[in-house]
């Protein structure tokens, strides 16, 4: 992975663990998960007609994506109703690379050096300690949560290797992105109308201008994930891209105001390590 593409997934790591933290603040995160995607969706439109739509091959691997983003979105706010984000995020994130190399070698022929699977698999274990050690003293354990968590992990290694693999035979890794933003915006939305009625969107309508801006962070997040996966090996975009728990750690302590513990500095030191080991391999 080239220096500035290292870069860029860092900056699309920061810009993720930005708007997940919307998922916890004032509002219910199933809403607000609903909010965030139809942001991204209206931020993505206006470019949309100057981008054009991907080649008709990578269709099928755009459809797929936007079914497993919305089993995602579904886990994920799942997991948020019954969990810190502190404990959630880094299970649900740090799972992913794990799984997505796994399946990159077997599946898709993806190559990497011996130090950057180490690098992937020291980051993995980092994340996962954020989580299994990491919760509010005094916090339950909930198995529950944890399962959803594993579940949204399970969600971003399909639509990450999808994704990949589409933007790829897309022609245009852009035109990909845009294109389903757009058509990703709907799907959730039009779930959250049928189980919830017009009546249950209402408490969104506050935080309409924190939505666009939550939905704003997520294309840009995302976006340049699948532009660098067109240049770079799946597996390792998808390790470097979960680093955004270290940014999730800082807003979980800042911002919403969860305790900072021992186990989530020995977490960040072996994140910090493992992203040294990927740029090195």
């Amino acid at each position: 992975m080239e220096l500035h593409v290292f870069f860029a997934v860092l900056a699309a790591a920061a810009m993720h663990a930005g708007w997940n933290a919307f998922l916890k603040l004032r509002i219910e995160p199933f809403l607000a998960m609903t909010l965030v995607t139809a942001g991204a969706g209206l931020v993505a439109l206006p470019v949309w007609p100057f981008l054009g739509v991907p080649k008709l091959e990578a269709w099928p691997w755009l459809l797929g994506s936007i079914a497993l983003h919305l089993g995602y979105y579904i886990a994920l706010t799942k997991a948020y109703e019954r969990a810190d984000m502190s404990q959630v995020y880094p299970i649900a994130r740090g799972g992913a690379p794990l799984l997505t190399v796994t399946a990159s070698l077997l599946l898709l022929g993806e190559s990497l050096s011996p130090l950057q699977i180490a690098g992937v698999a020291t980051l993995g274990g980092g994340v996962m300690m954020i989580s299994v050690l990491g919760r509010r003293k005094g916090a339950a354990f909930d198995p529950v949560a944890l399962g959803y968590a594993g579940l949204t992990a399970l969600m971003i290694c399909g639509y990450t290797l999808v994704d990949g693999v589409g933007a790829r035979v897309s022609g245009d890794p852009h035109a990909y992105s845009a294109t389903l933003f757009v058509i990703d915006a709907f799907p959730l939305l039009l779930f959250a109308l049928w189980r919830r009625g017009l009546s249950g969107l209402a408490p969104m309508r506050p935080y309409l201008l924190q939505g666009l801006a939550g939905g704003a962070m997520s294309l840009g997040s995302y976006w340049i994930a699948i532009w660098a996966m067109t240049v770079a090996a799946i597996p390792l975009v998808a390790a470097v891209r979960e680093s955004s728990v270290l940014f999730a750690a800082l807003i979980a302590v800042v911002l919403l105001k969860e305790p900072l513990q021992w186990s989530r500095a020995v977490s960040a030191v072996l994140i910090v390590g493992a992203l040294a080991l990927m740029r090195m391999g």
